[in-house]
């Protein structure tokens, strides 16, 4: 992976986006301040208590998921791709905190959130965090406790500004973000980021920044990290080499093989579709057009598509013809795929997080925007990781009258996902294969 530059005007997730105030801070040289805060328990959902205004946080999620993921495909053409549109939106949600009144039900509604509180985007964040954390299943005992997903929130301060209390308090409490301070002018700010990267996301992605413009005052950070095992592996004995038809011209993959009675399937004219099921809950829909490219496909998939392929999944017996692979990228396009989705926090003019973030009367935008994600699917399971910087069922469904058989021997996409109570399925990694 290329090493990035982030300039002024950006915060950091592992997407990273960059703030920066012209002319830097106005404090002396020798001014260190880091807010130091405890955290409250995060929200454990109820089952039974349906809020709507965090469902519709929390769905709103999987509907931002899909039209980032829409946007950032239009820029990868044929390309293999890979995103993890979460962490984009976890770290924008926590900067609901810090937007200016004029900016945030703009931001809101860029999130999927429209017409919600910042209170309800905060609890919907703290019940998601509980959920795909699994600290449910913790609080059963930890000789049971396994979880397979990492998420980690940083904010890292300059030393010569103040984060305000009031949002560090917000983004300890509901997002776990921790509150670091460096120093941008140094190469010790860069050496920071990237051993956080690495620590947060297994070591995967570890040289996400190059250098920091020195007068960037803050960069918003997130990283997430999956492994697991199928609960029903592939036996690594019936895998083979074929013939994969990729758009630049055929190429040889090596296919995994399952083939067998209850698996979950769904077909329509426009795809088949087949979950594989993490060992510790969550899987990987692999969702194959019957005609057109991935890309289209990526391009025109909707949370509402995306809930009806799931509810109308049936049990079926069949062969899926599954290739290996193992992408990654750095993501093109972040930035204007997030303007074009109607997020005001890259307005310079405006700066809409001035007076929000920090204590010192400057102005504070988002000017960069960055993310590197990888994903390895094998015989054995699916290992992803992601992060960005910003600085600065009803129906039974159809059933099958024959076995199916679902061959990738051609593009196809792939949805990641962790269940939520109240988002259902939430959308953590999505991506297409053109070439294994």
């Amino acid at each position: 992976m290329k090493k990035n530059k982030l300039t002024a005007g950006a915060l950091v997730c592992v997407c990273a986006l960059l703030m920066s105030c012209p002319g830097g801070a106005k404090n002396n040289d020798d001014f260190f301040s880091i807010v130091n805060v405890t955290a409250k328990t995060l929200q454990a959902p109820e089952y039974g208590e349906d809020d709507p205004a965090i469902k519709t946080a929390a769905r709103g999620a999987n509907d931002f998921a899909f039209r980032l993921s829409a946007a950032l495909a239009k820029n990868a053409g044929d390309e293999n791709f890979v995103c993890s549109p979460y962490s984009v939106w976890m770290p924008l949600a926590a900067l609901v905190n810090a937007a200016g009144a004029e900016h945030k039900a703009a931001l809101l509604t860029a999130l999927g959130a429209a017409g919600i509180s910042q209170n309800d985007i905060n609890t919907a964040a703290s019940r998601m965090l509980y959920d795909l954390t699994k600290l449910r299943e913790k609080e059963y005992g930890e000789k049971y406790y396994y979880n397979p997903l990492k998420i980690a929130n940083a904010v890292f301060v300059g030393n010569k500004v103040t984060l305000r209390r009031e949002f560090a308090q917000a983004f300890m409490d509901f997002y776990r973000g921790s509150s670091i301070n460096v120093d941008f002018s140094s190469r010790d700010a860069v050496d920071a980021v990237n051993r956080w990267a690495g620590k947060n996301t297994g070591g995967l992605i570890t040289d996400l920044v190059q250098e920091f413009d020195p007068s960037t005052v803050a960069a918003i950070a997130n990283a997430i990290y999956f492994s697991d095992r199928w609960a029903w592996e592939f036996d690594r004995k019936e895998t083979k080499e074929g013939v994969f038809h990729a758009p630049a011209g055929d190429t040889t993959a090596r296919y995994m093989l399952r083939e067998g009675k209850d698996q979950f399937y769904y077909q329509d004219e426009k795809v088949q579709a087949l979950p594989l099921y993490f060992k510790h809950g969550g899987g990987l829909y692999i969702v194959l057009p019957q005609d057109g490219s991935a890309r289209a496909l990526l391009s025109s998939m909707t949370d509402e598509y995306f809930n009806e392929i799931q509810r109308n999944s049936s049990l079926a017996e069949g062969k899926l013809l599954l290739p290996r692979f193992s992408l990654q990228n750095d993501i093109n396009g972040l930035k204007e795929a997030l303007q074009l989705l109607g997020v005001p926090l890259f307005d310079a003019e405006a700066a809409p997080l001035t007076g929000g973030l920090i204590e010192e009367d400057i102005p504070v935008w988002l000017s960069v925007a960055i993310q590197k994600a990888v994903i390895q699917v094998d015989e054995k399971g699916t290992t992803a990781a992601a992060v960005t910087v910003m600085t600065g069922a009803t129906s039974a469904g159809p059933q099958p009258n024959v076995p199916f058989e679902m061959i990738c021997d051609r593009p196809f996409v792939f949805i990641l996902y962790e269940y939520t109570h109240d988002g259902g399925s939430q959308i953590l990694f999505t991506g297409m294969v053109n070439q294994p």
